[in-house]
């Protein structure tokens, strides 16, 4: 199942905010996390894990439709790392 932000905005609709104060937080929390990586700034969010931006070096990659390579530039990539509390609450159902 995929969650959508429109999930997220209901679900604090539900618990007691305007949707318009939903929308308002859901947008904010989501400039704050895109502002940070921008920037290769890492984010770390307690109890459920830390994102961060790598750094990957330019390498030859291979089209999978017709085998020819071609050249993969450098670029970053955000990675994320769950936290061992959010590990935990996974593994145990």
């Amino acid at each position: 199942m995929t969650l959508a932000k429109a999930d997220i905005v209901e679900t604090l609709a539900k618990n007691g905010f305007t949707k318009k104060k939903s929308i308002d937080m859901v947008e904010s929390l989501l400039e704050i996390i895109k502002s940070n990586l921008e920037r290769s700034e890492n984010l770390l969010v307690s109890g459920f894990g830390k994102f961060y931006v790598r750094e990957k070096a330019q390498r030859v990659g291979r089209n999978p439709k017709t085998g020819e390579e071609a050249i993969v530039s450098d670029r970053k990539v955000v990675r994320f790392k769950c936290s061992p509390v959010m590990r935990k609450k996974m593994n145990s159902k």
